[in-house]
């Protein structure tokens, strides 16, 4: 259990944010911290991440919530239902006492897209235990998220090879 928990934000167009993440649960992991990587938006699977948690169970904990797929930008009624009812479920994850460590991964991409409302997010916020740390990772942070947050960190996209048609890997990106 953590003294103090903190609330840290992963966002910008970069690559790397749901990665960060993902490093700083394996190292809670190593001191047996007891981790949970909640991921919004992401669906169907199993991606690199799902396969370690099982090996890392019962310190790691990975739960998906997004519809297979990506986001139906043209009519989102299903993926805000879903990321609705996953709100409801990360909150209970945060104050069950079960985790030293919650990753909300892809909750600001949730923003974003209108699935998850900017005061749903800062009333999770307010809302932590003082003995958890608070991960939120995703593109376009509100600012009232990067107040309400400790630690921000933006990702920068300086060149990336999806540009140039490369398409994910298996173990790099998924």
């Amino acid at each position: 259990m953590l003294e103090r928990g903190y609330i840290q934000v992963y966002t910008g167009n970069g690559k790397g944010k749901s990665t960060a993440a993902l490093g700083l649960a394996m190292r809670a992991v190593g001191r047996g911290l007891r981790v949970c990587f909640f991921q919004f938006i992401k669906g169907g699977g199993p991606y690199g991440e799902h396969l370690s948690a099982e090996k890392l169970s019962p310190l790691l904990t990975m739960v998906m919530t997004g519809l297979p797929g990506w986001v139906n930008t043209k009519d989102i009624t299903d993926d805000r239902q879903a990321a609705q009812e996953a709100l409801i479920r990360a909150e209970a994850m945060l104050l069950s006492g079960e985790y030293d460590l919650l990753v909300l991964d892809e909750i600001i991409g949730a923003v974003s897209f209108g699935l998850v409302d900017e005061e749903q997010v800062l009333e999770l916020i307010a809302a932590r235990p003082e003995g958890v740390e608070l991960v939120l990772t995703g593109r376009n942070a509100t600012e009232k998220i990067i107040e309400a947050a400790d630690l921000v960190t933006e990702m920068r996209e300086v060149k990336h090879y999806y540009r140039s048609g490369a398409p994910a890997r298996a173990g790099i990106e998924m």
